[in-house]
């Protein structure tokens, strides 16, 4: 992943994130500036509930299956790797991600 752009004058590299929504900034200045604006934290779950993607692929129920078997496992990390061996799986993981963390598709 390579350095992102400052979110808030749009022309430098960012150095840090703004604690409260992960924004990307260059200097004090546009950390201000960032802040004239009150953010918010973004939910994780209420992203993940929300996301058309996530919703389609869970219509799936060989997926649904494979997450409920490793949900109730005795050896879940061993079942999730085995599942991230099935394109499916690994497709509903990326997606995941790209909800949790949509900064890193931009970049790729």
């Amino acid at each position: 992943m390579g350095p992102r752009t400052c979110e808030v004058c749009k022309e430098a590299q960012s150095k840090y994130k703004c604690p409260t929504c992960l924004a990307p900034y260059c200097s004090l200045g546009c950390f201000k500036k960032h802040k004239e604006n009150p953010c918010k934290k973004s939910l994780p779950e209420q992203e993940l509930m929300e996301s058309s993607e996530i919703l389609d692929a869970l219509k799936d129920g060989e997926l649904r299956k494979l997450i409920q078997k490793i949900d109730s496992s005795e050896e879940p990390e061993n079942d999730l790797t085995k599942a991230m061996e099935g394109q499916t799986f690994r497709e509903f993981t990326d997606k995941i991600l790209a909800v949790l963390n949509p900064q890193n598709q931009l970049a790729n």
